[in-house]
């Protein structure tokens, strides 16, 4: 029996994902599982123990770590924990936390003041997580927010916002993935009012934090705070304190203007290109608009160059003012990329992991499976994909792999433009997928949310499990639903109302426990 194309291709990263959430170790799970990918790829081929260690280390890590996107993400990693440790030793962040401490008066305004952020930041779920991460965790921390839930918030404010913005890496991506001539973004914008994991995963938050409601294991978590709060005004103590809120506030307004710039101009908003027939940027008389640079972005690219020029800028800023000297804005540099070691490593191990199920037909097992059986349950379609996509990008911690499998199928199995179930059928693949990544411990949105957050990883996706499968069961029913009714208006009022019955569910069994 060969193992590619079968669904032991799915093997590698459900056990990589079993040992993570076992063990509360994320770096041995990943590698075993990757381990296992080699093995079962050295076995179809017949290729002996040089071809394990060929496929794991030469096909596996070493490419992963090499290919020019990833590369790009890592230094924007990088470059971004410069920043958050430039703004830490101006103490900006320290004076951020003193006028929050005076203007946030509660643990419910903190947790409100990261959900606005989140959404306000929705060009790209990296760049989200990050960003958001650094500047909310010491008011999170003065107002006795666990990690966990900061990290929960983050994470839920990164690809669920990205996924309903029409000007984003994402909409660009699926975009990209329309391959028949049609109007990708005017397709986007058509399934944003389907797309009901990400609009009730809004909803969602804002209930919890208004209801002061926790439960699962959040609740052990956002009652053991005590040691938190110390360690952030050890933190605080450890800063600057001639540093004001500009010095936080200025370079991050600096870094979403130069970010979204360098999107753009990655898209040849700036220079006088077009897609040629083959999807290639060549030269043309003119130049692109704002939504269709954006469409031809490049997030890699674009988020390096505008987070190096804020870097930059960021620095000339502190040096002017005479904030800091040279040598302490030099031992910022170390001390950043040090801060991301732990994501830079996981996100590597993650990439491999995700090379290892592609090379072993991961990605054409589920498409067969779909094709297979599309005819059959028209009107209970969309709730399929939408599990099947769930569970694609959970076991291989990549949304956008799954819009690449998924979305041509939907285009193919509804061919007709005004067939609603179209519609509803993109919405419910791109909507399953934000959940199978949202959720999935190899996920890199998920691993940069707790990054941002300072919060273990494994930790993070076990607290949030809870709330994002709560989300996903009443998505799923409302895709049912929304099958038969094809209305999008009504679909979301049963839907919220689901949510909010869940919801007082969820707080009469906790107030009774």
């Amino acid at each position: 029996m060969n193992i590619t194309g079968s669904f032991l291709s799915l093997v590698p990263a459900v056990v990589a994902i079993a040992l993570a959430l076992l063990t509360k170790e994320v770096y041995s799970s990943l590698f075993i599982g990757i381990v296992i990918g080699g093995a079962f790829y050295a076995f179809d081929a017949a290729s002996g123990f040089s071809g394990f260690l060929g496929h794991v280390f030469n096909d596996g890590l070493i490419a992963s770590a090499a290919d020019s996107y990833n590369v790009g993400i890592l230094i924007f990693l990088v470059v971004l924990g410069i920043m958050v440790t430039l703004m830490n030793k101006a103490g900006g962040s320290a004076a951020f936390g003193e006028w929050a401490k005076e203007h946030i008066k509660t643990k419910v305004g903190a947790q409100i003041a990261t959900i606005i952020l989140g959404i306000l930041i929705f060009i790209d779920d990296y760049f989200n997580c990050l960003t958001v991460g650094s500047v909310m965790r010491p008011i999170a921390d003065k107002h006795n927010v666990s990690r966990e839930k900061l990290a929960y918030l983050i994470d839920s404010t990164a690809a669920p916002v990205c996924i309903i913005a029409p000007i984003s890496s994402w909409a660009a991506a699926v975009s990209g993935f329309v391959t028949e001539g049609e109007n990708g973004l005017a397709l986007f914008i058509k399934a944003i009012p389907y797309n009901f994991y990400a609009l009730f995963t809004l909803v969602f938050m804002f209930a919890l934090v208004f209801m002061r409601l926790e439960y699962g294991t959040m609740s052990k978590y956002e009652k053991a705070l005590k040691t938190m709060e110390e360690k952030s005004n050890r933190q605080d103590s450890a800063e600057s304190k001639k540093g004001s809120v500009l010095d936080l506030t200025v370079p991050i307004i600096m870094l979403i203007i130069l970010c979204t710039l360098g999107m753009i101009y990655s898209g040849g908003f700036f220079t006088k290109m077009v897609a040629d027939e083959g999807g290639k940027l060549v030269e043309n008389e003119t130049y692109l608009d704002f939504i269709g640079s954006f469409a031809a972005s490049d997030a890699s690219v674009g988020l390096v160059l505008g987070s190096f020029a804020a870097m930059v800028a960021t620095s000339i800023l502190f040096l002017v003012k005479r904030t800091l000297k040279l040598k302490e804005i030099m031992e910022c540099v170390p001390a950043g990329f040090k801060a991301m070691v732990p994501a830079i490593l996981i996100l590597v191990l993650a990439w491999t992991l995700k090379s290892m199920t592609d090379s072993l037909g991961a990605k054409e097992f589920v498409a067969g499976v779909v094709k297979g059986n599309a005819s059959a349950l028209m009107n209970f379609l969309p709730a399929i994909i939408f599990v099947i996509a769930a569970f694609l990008a959970f076991a291989t911690g990549t949304s956008w792999g799954t819009f690449g499998i998924l979305i041509p199928i939907c285009i193919a199995v509804f061919p007709e433009a005004d067939n609603p179930l179209r519609i509803i059928s993109i919405s419910a693949c791109m909507a399953g997928a934000v959940c199978g990544d949202h959720i999935s411990p190899i996920s890199d949105t998920t691993i940069m949310a707790s990054a941002g957050a300072g919060c273990n990883h494994v930790t993070h996706v076990s607290t949030q499990l809870p709330y994002a499968l709560s989300v996903a069961g009443i998505s799923f029913i409302t895709y049912i639903f929304a099958g038969f009714v094809q209305n999008p208006a009504v679909s979301l009022v049963f839907g919220v109302a689901l949510l909010a019955a869940t919801l007082a569910v969820a707080k009469k069994v906790k107030g009774e426990k």
